[in-house]
């Protein structure tokens, strides 16, 4: 177990003590964090149990009292594991709130007796969870479908999701980087859901170009190690120096970091997208077959870039991982040029915290 932020039942003798089973995408994740404030505000004492991919963002989230990692593979049941810890942690929480809607996220506060057990109707949970919301038809926003499940004194469908570093994390990781506070952009280039909400290679090296001349700072690119060859490729597209490929080389954390201190961002639809929002650092967020109106970056500092049915493409959003017609217009047509401009009125608005 690792402490994050502040215990949020410290105060207090009498406290409730929670479980938040958490999503298992980073930007789920972060759009999770106004339903953790409002928990730990009304003085809930919230243990996050995540997956170790995900657990990084929870321990920068000030109304987070632990973080626990789970042991389980993704996209398995692990039935045995899941009963075992949940025999462990019998007698601990008094309430669970279960954010994925598979059954199997429901089944671990079951085996621990967790009294209340808060989630959506999801994947046929009778019996699993003690109160089920009706589960809402089509794509709704993630903040306040997530916030919604605080259910009294849910937090306002205006809140936005904060993160914030601890302090020293910046100048730690930056100075392992070489490079001064703040002196650098971060493009986040992949996406987990496929090349269908990826913006071309060549139009994140035409606009690394054009920051690394009008700024003179490097550009780091970060991702997982399988988006290292997305990032090979714009770097060797780039003028020589523009950037710097980190994709696979850093941990979660030493990411959320950078993307914290950068001095802006570029990116897709994808959880880096949501951790930059969530900092308030000035970004430009370029949008293909997925929609805004479902997960848009929560930040007066975000500028989205996003077709959205424009120039001929009623396709738009489809929501495929691939481009049903092999020309992924919705990306193409946004062209570097309206995404510098997007940057740079980012840039002179400054950062949102």
């Amino acid at each position: 177990m690792q402490a994050a932020g502040p215990r949020a039942g410290d105060g207090p003798a009498r406290v409730t003590r929670s479980l938040l089973i958490a999503p298992q995408w980073i930007g789920d994740a972060v759009m999770s964090e106004p339903l953790v404030a409002c928990l730990a505000a009304r003085g809930e004492a919230v243990t996050v149990a995540a997956l170790p991919w995900v657990a990084p963002v929870y321990r920068v989230m000030d109304g987070v009292a632990a973080v626990e990692e789970l042991p389980f593979a993704h996209g398995r049941l692990d039935l045995g594991a899941r009963w075992r810890l949940g025999r462990r942690w019998r007698g601990r929480f008094a309430r669970a709130y279960v954010l994925p809607n598979a059954l199997k996220a429901a089944l671990l506060p079951w085996f621990a007796g967790i009294p209340q057990r808060i989630g959506y109707h999801g994947e046929g949970r009778i019996g699993l969870l003690t109160r089920r919301l009706p589960n809402p038809g089509g794509r709704p926003p993630m903040v306040p479908f997530y916030a919604a499940l605080a259910e009294a004194g849910a937090p306002a469908d205006s809140a936005r999701p904060r993160l914030r570093l601890p302090a020293g994390r910046l100048a730690a990781v930056s100075a392992a980087q070489g490079l001064a506070p703040g002196g650098w952009f971060a493009f986040a280039p992949g996406a987990e859901y496929g090349p269908a909400k990826r913006w071309p290679e060549a139009h994140y090296a035409a606009l690394a170009a054009r920051l690394h001349a009008a700024h003179g700072l490097p550009v780091l690119l970060l991702g997982s190690a399988k988006e290292r060859p997305i990032a090979d490729a714009i770097a060797a597209a780039a003028p020589a120096g523009a950037c710097r490929v980190l994709c696979g080389e850093l941990a979660l954390a030493d990411a959320i970091a950078l993307i914290a201190g950068a001095r802006g961002v570029a990116s897709n639809d994808s959880g880096l997208m949501h951790v930059a929002a969530a900092f308030g650092v000035p970004q430009v967020a370029l949008f293909g077959s997925t929609s805004p109106r479902h997960t848009p970056p929560l930040s007066p500092a975000a500028r989205v870039l996003w077709l959205g049915g424009d120039a001929g493409l009623p396709c738009i959003p489809c929501f495929e991982r691939v481009c049903r017609y092999g020309h992924t217009r919705c990306l193409a047509d946004l062209a570097p040029d309206r995404a510098a401009a997007a940057l740079e009125d980012a840039l002179h608005a400054g950062p949102s915290h």
